[in-house]
């Protein structure tokens, strides 16, 4: 006999995932920040590390979800820049 989850436990499932999810995204920019600091003290210059950083982000994105779904999600870049979601200072980076 199958029962269905309650409620709590489908909370506590998610809970679970969101803080996995959490955490392989503060290891993932720990690994990136250092390829970041390596290429600057190798002598490259900070914007094209970005651009390059960009460029296999991109591609990645594409290969995973289609031109067109990275497109539309390109499309969000302007107003989030100005939002200042890509702004760091004090407040805690996302």
């Amino acid at each position: 006999m199958t029962t269905e989850p309650s409620v709590r436990e489908i909370v506590e499932a998610a809970s679970d995932d969101l803080a996995t999810i959490t955490e392989k995204k503060r290891v993932a920019l720990a690994y990136l920040s250092e390829a970041w600091d390596s290429a600057i003290d190798e002598g490259v210059d900070p914007e094209i590390v970005a651009h390059a950083a960009l460029f296999t982000a991109l591609c990645d994105l594409v290969a995973t979800y289609g031109e067109e779904a990275v497109a539309d999600l390109t499309q969000t870049l302007p107003k989030r820049v100005r939002d200042f979601e890509f702004t760091v200072d004090e407040r805690s980076v996302q």
